[in-house]
């Protein structure tokens, strides 16, 4: 069997593969709600044979979006559009996450295809943002006002109240957004976070909002319920945050409840050149997944079977998350079973069939 298509099991949690669909900001909700979009986005790739879905960046606030077209479960009723969501891919065959998360400083701007840019102003709808400190993003940014402890606390407790929404919505798991220059990666970031007070200074201050969250997240979720953390694993930029801190980090969640770390880089500060090429975020996986002793996620420029086989086969991952690829192809996961399978030396092997099945009106086509 391809390693890609074991199963993998998380707490009570059993994915049929180690596939996933990457979290990805799609900018089309009304007031936080999920709609018809989300439900045929999503569930067209549960039906495509991913192991799971991780729902894109949902603000665990309304000041806490990337936008005014973010997903959110600040509300009670922004449960049942996302139920609906969960019940179409558990029916499929593959599990459900949502990424909670608050965007900071980086909050309050107009989606990507939206013909403004920047920051939104109030007479369109923008509100004002926080963030560790008084530092904009950038000049087109809000300035945001920095959080005093009270305000912390009240981050901390919408975290808390959205991972109970997420549950009573039938999340099979949660994530939490610590990367991506969002909220909790500014306080994360040296580069970002010059706090002095006990949200900032060295790594224990400035990973303290994060442990906060985790903490009271994973106490309001079922014992048998897994807890992922998104990082970025690098800022990319010398003084930044470091691989050297993220297996720290590793190493602290897990002992916090953390069932696996997604590695992803990069977003504290504007203008740091990524060098991006294929799996070029794998090393901070491997290094989290080897010496933090906890499982970890790949994700970024990984799409090929072979490319997603052998970092699981290798043990650098044991989670391989995909997005642009599976916005090209929503049946990736098939395809690439079969792929797997198919080569004369696996069959010789005698290993199992392991593509996932077609969905079931499908199914009698393609047998």
């Amino acid at each position: 069997m391809p390693h890609l298509f074991e199963p993998l099991r998380l707490r009570d949690v059993a994915l049929r593969n180690r596939v996933a669909m990457s979290p990805m900001c799609t900018y089309s909700a009304e007031d936080g709600r999920a709609n018809d979009w989300h439900l045929v986005h999503l569930g067209a790739r549960a039906a495509g044979g991913v192991g799971l879905v991780v729902v894109e960046a949902t603000a665990v606030e309304a000041r806490g979006r990337i936008s005014p077209h973010d997903l959110g479960l600040w509300h009670d009723d922004q449960v049942d559009g996302l139920r609906r969501v969960t019940d179409f891919v558990r029916s499929q065959g593959a599990a459900s996450a949502v990424q909670l998360a608050h965007a900071g400083r980086k909050a309050s701007t107009h989606r990507p295809w939206s013909p403004a840019s920047g920051a939104v102003a109030d007479e369109d709808g923008g509100w004002p943002v926080v963030g560790a400190t008084t530092e904009p993003f950038s000049p087109r940014l809000r300035t945001p006002a920095a959080l005093d402890e009270g305000g912390i606390a009240q981050v901390v407790t919408s975290f808390v109240d959205a991972a109970a929404r997420a549950d009573a919505a039938g999340f099979d798991a949660v994530e939490v957004h610590a990367a991506h220059g969002y909220l909790l990666h500014q306080f994360l970031s040296p580069l970002v976070n010059t706090r002095r007070d006990g949200y900032g200074g060295g790594f224990e201050g400035r990973s303290r909002l994060l442990r906060e969250v985790v903490r009271g997240v994973r106490s309001v979720l079922p014992e048998g319920k897994p807890l992922l953390v998104r990082i970025s694993a690098s800022d990319w930029a010398d003084g930044g945050w470091s691989a050297d801190d993220s297996v720290r980090l590793a190493v602290e969640l897990a002992g916090l409840g953390v069932d696996l770390i997604d590695c992803s880089s990069g977003g504290a500060i504007a203008g740091v050149k990524i060098p991006v090429a294929p799996g070029y975020q794998v090393p901070f996986a491997e290094r989290v997944r080897r010496e933090a002793a906890v499982a970890s996620g790949a994700v970024g420029r990984i799409t090929t079977a072979d490319q997603a086989d052998a970092i699981v086969r290798e043990g650098r991952a044991d989670l391989v998350l995909l997005g642009k690829a599976l916005l090209d192809d929503p049946q990736w996961a098939i395809r690439a079973a079969r792929e797997l399978h198919g080569a004369p030396e696996r069959r010789a092997a005698g290993a199992d069939e392991v593509a996932p099945p077609w969905p079931v009106p499908y199914g009698w086509v393609f047998g």
